[in-house]
Protein backbone atom coordinates (compact mmCIF):
# COMPACT_ATOMS: atom_id res chain seq x y z
CA UNK A 1 0.00 0.00 0.00
CA UNK A 2 1.10 3.13 -1.00
CA UNK A 3 1.64 6.48 1.51
CA UNK A 4 -0.76 8.32 -0.47
CA UNK A 5 -4.14 5.33 0.20
CA UNK A 6 -3.15 5.38 4.08
CA UNK A 7 -3.50 9.26 3.75
CA UNK A 8 -7.06 9.33 1.95
CA UNK A 9 -7.94 6.55 4.37
CA UNK A 10 -7.13 8.38 7.38
CA UNK A 11 -9.24 11.27 5.91
CA UNK A 12 -12.00 9.14 5.53
CA UNK A 13 -11.79 8.07 8.94
CA UNK A 14 -11.63 11.47 10.25
CA UNK A 15 -14.27 12.53 8.19
CA UNK A 16 -17.06 9.88 9.16
CA UNK A 17 -15.53 10.50 12.93
CA UNK A 18 -16.78 14.10 12.97
CA UNK A 19 -19.95 13.45 11.37
CA UNK A 20 -20.86 10.75 14.21
CA UNK A 21 -19.84 13.21 16.97
CA UNK A 22 -22.75 15.85 15.73
CA UNK A 23 -25.03 16.45 18.45
CA UNK A 24 -27.97 16.91 16.14
CA UNK A 25 -28.90 13.84 15.55
CA UNK A 26 -29.46 12.74 19.52
CA UNK A 27 -31.01 16.37 20.56
CA UNK A 28 -34.24 14.91 21.50
CA UNK A 29 -32.60 12.02 23.71
CA UNK A 30 -30.81 14.31 25.29
CA UNK A 31 -33.64 17.08 26.18
CA UNK A 32 -35.58 13.87 27.54
CA UNK A 33 -32.61 13.03 29.88
CA UNK A 34 -32.25 16.58 31.08
CA UNK A 35 -36.15 16.70 32.10
CA UNK A 36 -35.97 13.28 33.66
CA UNK A 37 -33.49 14.43 35.66
CA UNK A 38 -34.58 17.60 36.64
CA UNK A 39 -37.82 16.36 38.31
CA UNK A 40 -37.46 15.58 41.75
CA UNK A 41 -36.68 12.21 42.79
CA UNK A 42 -39.89 9.58 44.11
CA UNK A 43 -40.24 7.71 46.91
CA UNK A 44 -39.70 4.01 47.47
CA UNK A 45 -41.97 2.32 49.86
CA UNK A 46 -40.87 0.31 52.63
CA UNK A 47 -40.98 -2.97 52.55
CA UNK A 48 -44.69 -4.45 53.67
CA UNK A 49 -44.50 -5.95 57.28
CA UNK A 50 -45.93 -9.30 57.52
CA UNK A 51 -47.21 -11.10 60.90
CA UNK A 52 -45.18 -13.32 62.32
CA UNK A 53 -45.54 -17.19 61.69
CA UNK A 54 -48.18 -18.28 64.54
CA UNK A 55 -46.97 -22.03 64.90
CA UNK A 56 -49.82 -24.59 64.74
CA UNK A 57 -50.32 -27.43 66.88
CA UNK A 58 -52.40 -30.46 66.23
CA UNK A 59 -55.10 -30.54 68.37
CA UNK A 60 -57.14 -33.46 67.20
CA UNK A 61 -55.53 -36.01 68.80
CA UNK A 62 -58.54 -37.04 70.94
CA UNK A 63 -60.55 -37.26 68.16
CA UNK A 64 -61.47 -40.30 66.15
CA UNK A 65 -58.71 -41.40 63.40
CA UNK A 66 -60.04 -40.94 59.71
CA UNK A 67 -58.91 -44.08 59.29
CA UNK A 68 -61.29 -45.68 61.79
CA UNK A 69 -65.02 -46.95 61.31
CA UNK A 70 -67.65 -43.94 60.57
CA UNK A 71 -68.61 -43.30 64.58
CA UNK A 72 -72.30 -44.10 63.35
CA UNK A 73 -71.34 -47.61 62.57
CA UNK A 74 -69.55 -47.67 65.71
CA UNK A 75 -72.36 -46.64 67.96
CA UNK A 76 -74.60 -49.47 65.91
CA UNK A 77 -72.12 -52.43 67.10
CA UNK A 78 -72.14 -50.94 70.75
CA UNK A 79 -75.81 -50.81 70.94
CA UNK A 80 -76.09 -54.15 69.86
CA UNK A 81 -76.71 -54.34 66.41
CA UNK A 82 -75.89 -58.66 66.03
CA UNK A 83 -72.69 -58.41 64.09
CA UNK A 84 -71.29 -61.49 63.47
CA UNK A 85 -67.29 -62.40 63.44
CA UNK A 86 -66.38 -64.18 60.18
CA UNK A 87 -65.22 -67.75 60.14
CA UNK A 88 -61.90 -68.26 60.24
CA UNK A 89 -61.86 -72.07 59.48
CA UNK A 90 -63.88 -71.45 56.48
CA UNK A 91 -61.81 -72.04 53.55
CA UNK A 92 -61.29 -69.38 51.83
CA UNK A 93 -62.72 -68.66 47.80
CA UNK A 94 -60.85 -67.93 45.00
CA UNK A 95 -62.28 -64.12 44.41
CA UNK A 96 -61.35 -63.32 48.51
CA UNK A 97 -57.83 -62.95 46.90
CA UNK A 98 -59.06 -59.63 44.93
CA UNK A 99 -60.36 -56.29 46.32
CA UNK A 100 -64.13 -55.69 46.10
CA UNK A 101 -63.60 -52.59 43.95
CA UNK A 102 -61.53 -54.44 41.30
CA UNK A 103 -64.41 -57.52 40.90
CA UNK A 104 -66.95 -56.09 38.32
CA UNK A 105 -70.08 -57.91 37.38
CA UNK A 106 -70.03 -59.10 33.56
CA UNK A 107 -73.35 -60.78 33.28
CA UNK A 108 -75.46 -63.71 34.50
CA UNK A 109 -77.05 -66.52 34.03
CA UNK A 110 -79.66 -68.71 35.40
CA UNK A 111 -78.64 -72.72 35.40
CA UNK A 112 -80.01 -75.56 37.56
CA UNK A 113 -82.37 -74.19 39.59
CA UNK A 114 -80.41 -71.11 40.45
CA UNK A 115 -79.20 -67.84 39.51
CA UNK A 116 -75.07 -67.49 38.86
CA UNK A 117 -73.32 -64.27 38.66
CA UNK A 118 -70.32 -63.89 36.73
CA UNK A 119 -67.60 -61.90 37.97
CA UNK A 120 -64.78 -59.63 36.36
CA UNK A 121 -61.82 -60.31 38.61
CA UNK A 122 -59.88 -57.78 37.27
CA UNK A 123 -56.93 -59.83 36.20
CA UNK A 124 -58.76 -61.40 33.01
CA UNK A 125 -60.71 -64.17 34.20
CA UNK A 126 -64.41 -64.60 34.84
CA UNK A 127 -66.13 -66.40 37.54
CA UNK A 128 -69.35 -67.62 38.52
CA UNK A 129 -71.22 -67.23 42.24
CA UNK A 130 -74.42 -68.11 43.32
CA UNK A 131 -75.75 -66.96 46.94
CA UNK A 132 -73.28 -67.94 49.84
CA UNK A 133 -70.48 -67.65 47.80
CA UNK A 134 -67.80 -65.36 48.89
CA UNK A 135 -65.63 -62.23 47.36
CA UNK A 136 -63.67 -59.69 48.29
CA UNK A 137 -60.72 -59.21 51.01
CA UNK A 138 -63.22 -58.24 53.70
CA UNK A 139 -65.41 -61.48 53.84
CA UNK A 140 -67.82 -60.26 51.20
CA UNK A 141 -70.81 -62.98 51.08
CA UNK A 142 -73.67 -62.90 48.23
CA UNK A 143 -76.94 -62.04 50.06
CA UNK A 144 -78.57 -62.05 46.79
CA UNK A 145 -77.98 -62.41 42.49
CA UNK A 146 -80.47 -60.31 40.19
CA UNK A 147 -80.00 -60.20 36.56
CA UNK A 148 -78.47 -57.19 36.81
CA UNK A 149 -76.65 -56.93 40.11
CA UNK A 150 -75.22 -58.51 43.08
CA UNK A 151 -75.64 -57.70 46.36
CA UNK A 152 -72.89 -58.72 49.05
CA UNK A 153 -72.70 -58.01 52.91
CA UNK A 154 -68.97 -57.91 54.23
CA UNK A 155 -67.93 -58.14 57.66
CA UNK A 156 -65.62 -55.65 58.43
CA UNK A 157 -63.86 -54.84 62.17
CA UNK A 158 -65.05 -51.86 63.81
CA UNK A 159 -62.40 -50.48 64.97
CA UNK A 160 -62.99 -51.67 68.77
CA UNK A 161 -62.67 -55.21 68.92
CA UNK A 162 -65.41 -56.15 66.82
CA UNK A 163 -67.25 -56.61 63.67
CA UNK A 164 -69.84 -54.54 61.61
CA UNK A 165 -71.28 -55.81 58.14
CA UNK A 166 -71.66 -53.12 55.09
CA UNK A 167 -73.91 -53.99 52.22
CA UNK A 168 -72.41 -53.50 49.20
CA UNK A 169 -73.48 -53.90 45.19
CA UNK A 170 -71.66 -55.09 42.24
CA UNK A 171 -74.56 -53.99 39.35
CA UNK A 172 -73.90 -55.02 35.85
CA UNK A 173 -71.89 -53.54 33.67
CA UNK A 174 -72.97 -51.71 30.45
CA UNK A 175 -70.73 -52.88 27.42
CA UNK A 176 -70.90 -49.95 24.11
Amino acid sequence: MSAQHVRLGLLLLTALLVGCGGDREFRDLQDFMAKTRAKPGGKIDPIPTFPPYEIFKYGAMALRSPFDAPATVAAESASGTPAVAPSQARAREVLENYDFASLSMVGSLYRDGARWSLIDDGAGQIHRVTLGSYMGKNHGRIVSVNEDRTDVTETIPDGEGGWVERPRTLSLKEIH
